[in-house]
């Protein structure tokens, strides 16, 4: 993990954040992270949140139980923050470089999908649409000064 820290956001540049410290990245089966995520699992890392500055936006929280607030962009939707009376997690897949936070546990692995261990296994398909005639809106994996662009906002 960098020194410098980690930087991130959500789909649509609304939200953006510095980590200047991460803990343990993990995988969460629970049934409320895979409602959260629309996933099979959720992907998190602890962060400090002495070093956790929201540079762009705040994400909105939502109390999924008694203890548990989940926030996300109020204009995209992508989902960012675990917070929990311990502190607050971030959604690993929410950091410009995701590839460098290699989850090393998995929690509540007794409600993960039945199938979910041969997942990967699964035959792989040549895509079939044409990428070059994609034109994305998606915020760029790095801090921008101003987002959207002045030619893009609608």
């Amino acid at each position: 993990m960098s020194d410098a820290g980690y930087s991130g956001g959500c789909q649509c540049g609304a939200v953006r954040f510095h980590a200047g410290k991460l803990g343990r990245p993990s995988i969460c089966h629970c049934r409320m992270c895979q409602k959260h995520f629309g996933n099979f699992f959720g992907a998190l890392v602890t962060a400090d949140q002495a070093h956790l500055t929201w540079t762009r936006g705040q994400p909105t929280l939502f109390r999924s139980s008694a203890k548990i607030h989940r926030g996300f962009c109020n204009k995209c939707g992508t989902p960012l923050t675990y917070h929990h009376p311990g502190g607050v997690e971030i959604a690993i897949g929410a950091f410009d470089h995701p590839q460098e936070i290699e989850p090393q546990v998995q929690v509540n692995a007794h409600m993960q999908m039945p199938w979910i261990k041969t997942l990967f296994d699964k035959r792989n398909t040549e895509q079939s649409l044409d990428e070059s005639s994609l034109v994305s809106f998606q915020h760029p994996d790095h801090d921008t000064a101003v987002w959207p662009p002045e030619d893009n906002v609608n």
